[in-house]
């Protein structure tokens, strides 16, 4: 930390997540954004200008080599992270991730494992951990509104055309579904009910191996379960229910981001009629929650967070890891399905 308490921090990408991230960060109390980093030089120029930052560079090096940098922010394609806030780590900087944090589970351990030796604060921006609706739900799951909670039901899928240039698309940069989208109902899920005992996943692929399509079922034991789905082809509902013995709360579309929830509790006609909405405020583009905590960890010497630690990070890793070694496991068919089925002989 600076003298006089302020964070320096800088920026890796100016994309369009680094637009709607950046004036959050800037809002933070004892931050001050001091340059963007890009791969074309120019884009990080225009982006300083434009967000008022005093300076830019097209070079990753000079911007861990500068000494007033405290943090750094990572918003580039998900398949350079790991190898980007590794560096970013090992020069000393505190690091703020985007999801996903890595490609795999052990990936991510590698870096929380770096986290720790240096001595800095490392994080996966999983800004729906800090969503106000997030937190209250689970506020009134804690106080038994709904009963023991039994199942849950989360989707993501949006379509991301290719010939729009999405990024998921593409092996280099971020590819598939399952990293991009399918990590929110996972991380839902396991704030819920903890690492899945088992898991059931179906999925598609195109030729070069990019997953645009998955569904699958985390079982928990005792009969609780989590529904998920993600894709990048197609809509499939982006909202999410959490369901118990006496009710179930829903969190409207997209479920990640909203600050609102339904509450069917209490009563038949208030489950079925008038559901008890909660509307809460959203704070700049949604980010400031999270981002005010990271800034107040990294002052406190903190190098993880308890909201979203680096043990609950990885484990949601494992259940994506498992998840796709489901998906592209070879499947046999059921002997029943092979057979031709037989001509009736019962009478008619």
């Amino acid at each position: 930390m600076r003298p006089g308490g302020l964070q320096r921090w800088g920026i890796v990408g100016a994309g369009s997540i680094s637009r709607t991230v950046v004036p959050d960060l800037a809002s933070c109390h004892g931050v001050e954004v001091s340059i963007v980093q890009s791969r074309d030089a120019a884009k990080a120029a225009a982006f300083a200008q434009e967000f008022g930052i005093k300076r830019s560079t097209g070079d990753f090096g000079e911007l861990l080599a500068d000494p007033l940098i405290d943090a750094v922010y990572i918003a580039t394609p998900f398949a350079t992270h790991h190898a980007l806030a590794r560096r970013a780590l090992l020069a000393g900087k505190h690091v703020l991730v985007e999801k996903p944090i890595a490609m795999n589970a052990a990936e991510a351990a590698d870096l929380f494992a770096v986290a720790s030796r240096m001595q800095v604060f490392l994080m996966e921006a999983m800004w729906m951990k800090f969503n106000p609706a997030f937190r209250r739900l689970h506020d009134e799951l804690a106080a038994g509104r709904i009963g023991e909670v039994r199942s849950l039901r989360a989707s993501f899928g949006i379509p991301f055309p290719a010939e729009l240039g999405s990024s998921r698309w593409d092996h280099s940069r971020s590819p598939g579904s399952l990293l991009d989208q399918g990590i929110y109902p996972v991380t839902l899920a396991h704030t819920i009910f903890g690492p899945p005992v088992a898991i059931h996943a179906a999925g598609s692929l195109n030729e070069d191996g990019i997953d645009f399509s998955e569904h699958f079922t985390l079982e928990f034991g005792g009969g609780r379960f989590a529904q998920c789905a993600s894709g990048m082809t197609e809509f499939c509902d982006p909202s999410a229910a959490v369901s118990g013995r006496r009710g179930w709360i829903s969190v409207p579309a997209p479920f990640w981001a909203r600050t609102a929830l339904d509450i069917h509790a209490d009563s038949w006609d208030v489950m079925f009629r008038q559901p008890h909405r909660v509307e809460l405020d959203q704070e700049g583009n949604g980010y400031v929650p999270m981002l005010r905590e990271v800034v107040e960890a990294i002052n406190s010497g903190a190098c993880e967070h308890a909201v979203h630690p680096a043990s609950e990070t990885i484990a949601v890793f494992h259940t994506l890891d498992a998840i796709r070694r489901e998906m592209t496991a070879p499947k046999t068919d059921s002997p029943a399905l092979q057979a031709p089925l037989e001509k009736s002989t019962s009478p008619q």
